[in-house]
């Protein structure tokens, strides 16, 4: 199950799990690197944010994503080289801001069927249920 679940975790954050850029624990090192691990721990907090305050502003998602972002580049590009406590916290403000972008989307898409469908079958029975997300 850990094998899998690792495997899993790699791919999906496409992550370079690093050994001097992962935590350890009793001796192993985790699936995932430390900004990846943030990104988790933060995805998953995000859901239940996402279920109390429903929706976040664009500019509240992009402060959360900044710190990522900048923090990323500054390495890329300069000498500076952050340390996992960094990583840790700029993957979980990112895995919040990431969980109400996907959500944004979702909307976003499921706005637009509702439009295709309204355009195509005027009289379809499903544009009735779910008419209050084209207002």
């Amino acid at each position: 199950m850990y094998n899998k679940l690792s495997k899993f975790l790699k791919i999906f954050f496409m992550c370079h799990c690093r050994k001097d850029r992962s935590f350890f624990y009793k001796g192993k090192q985790f699936p995932i690197c430390a900004r990846c691990t943030g990104e988790l721990i933060g995805m998953i907090l995000g859901i239940f944010i996402a279920i109390k305050i429903k929706d976040l502003n664009w500019f509240y998602i992009i402060l959360l994503s900044l710190p990522l972002v900048l923090d990323g580049f500054i390495q890329l590009l300069t000498s500076y080289e952050s340390n996992n406590l960094k990583r840790v916290i700029t993957g979980f403000l990112f895995g919040i801001a990431f969980i109400f972008l996907f959500l944004k989307f979702h909307y976003f898409a499921f706005e637009t069927a509702l439009k295709i469908v309204s355009v195509i079958q005027p009289d379809n029975p499903w544009l009735y249920k779910y008419s209050h997300f084209l207002n």
